[in-house]
């Protein structure tokens, strides 16, 4: 797969205005919905509704239902997941399964890959979630968190926290670089799982449909950073996240996460081997690249993952977002508040491993 490219939402939407309206003139309008490979549906939309039957035509709104569980009369749970199993092999061979415009898959995310990241999770990162209760129930906001540990594996921790332990079950909708889209098999299994690439435009429109975003503000620097630097936040960027949330006037809800700093200790950064593969670092870990794949393998630490109190965002002038020393300061305010929150929960959790 090819670099994900980033496309502006005013744009998107004015062209697919225009040549909707010029299908229409000619015949039936084509589905306004993206297939799970980033292409744009070829097929016809439903009469008085801009999307397909396979992307929620049949319904009032692209919103989909999530695949039902295995039938409650099954004989036997082996019966049940035979069934359910064959059931879902069929939507998915048909198409008959519903994906956003940004590729999220609810069904496959839902159905397939929360039940396989939850021994992950629950078992080998025993993950302890403190204040998820504080997500609202409903309704946009912004999650910040801290970003660690030499691959992103802190944002997939913090969506599974949300999506199995709050009370509504929300989907986050993270945010990340163009870097992670263009990855086979991780790339378009990240847009499946609801996230999207990191572009203002792209944010704006999630947070109006009501979604909850995650942004990591460290980027490449705060989970490229080495072992000396573990659970020392790096600079938040330059406030774009607190400017996107002034805008769309939605609450900040601050997380510091405690583990992905051991579960992939960087000792090492080969600057050599990263120009050479076009990487932003390459990490040097006590066990990559020395046991080849199985140094893949995460170390068992313990995680803790809180959730902060939001941080309303409404109170202030709506052109807030165009003072820069106010965006500075906010950041900042955001990226103590992260920092306290990792301090006080490394002396909470006590052993990494144990």
């Amino acid at each position: 797969m090819g670099d994900a490219e980033v496309i502006q939402i005013d744009t998107r939407a004015r062209a697919a205005s225009s040549s909707t309206a010029a299908r229409k003139q000619a015949g039936r309008a084509r589905c306004r919905a993206t297939t799970s490979t980033g292409r744009p549906c070829r097929n016809n939309a439903v009469d008085g509704n801009d999307y397909c039957r396979v992307h929620g035509g049949e319904t009032s709104s692209a919103e989909v239902v999530p695949a039902p569980s295995p039938p409650a009369g099954a004989s036997n749970p082996i019966e049940g997941f035979i069934d359910w199993l064959g059931d879902f092999a069929r939507r998915r061979l048909s198409g008959q399964y519903p994906i956003d415009d940004f590729g999220y898959d609810p069904e496959l995310a839902r159905e397939v890959l929360v039940p396989l990241m939850q021994p992950l999770y629950e078992h080998y990162f025993r993950v302890r979630t403190l204040w998820v209760n504080r997500i609202p129930a409903d309704g946009p906001a912004l999650l910040v968190g801290n970003h660690s540990g030499t691959v992103a594996l802190d944002a997939v921790m913090m969506q599974h926290a949300v999506a199995t332990e709050h009370p509504e079950r929300r989907t986050v909708r993270n945010i990340g670089a163009n870097l992670v889209f263009g990855l086979p098999i991780l790339g378009p299994l990240a847009r499946k799982a609801g996230n999207a690439v990191a572009c203002d435009e792209d944010a704006y429109e999630l947070l109006r449909r009501g979604e909850l975003v995650g942004v990591f503000p460290e980027g490449f620097k705060g989970v490229g950073k080495g072992w000396s630097e573990r659970y020392r936040l790096q600079r938040f960027g330059r406030g774009g996240f607190i400017e996107v949330a002034l805008r769309a006037r939605v609450p900040i809800i601050p997380v510091a996460i405690v583990g992905a700093e051991e579960s992939y200790p960087m000792i090492a950064n080969s600057g050599f081997l990263a120009k050479a593969l076009g990487l932003p670092y390459f990490p040097i870990t006590p066990t990559w690249p020395l046991l080849g794949p199985l140094g893949a393998i995460p170390l068992p630490a313990r995680w803790i993952i809180e959730f902060g109190e939001p941080i309303p965002m409404d109170d202030y002038p709506e052109d807030a977002a165009d003072d820069k020393m106010l965006v500075f300061e906010l950041a900042d305010t955001i990226r103590d508040t992260v920092q306290q929150m990792l301090l006080k929960n490394l002396k909470v959790r006590g052993g990494t491993f144990f």
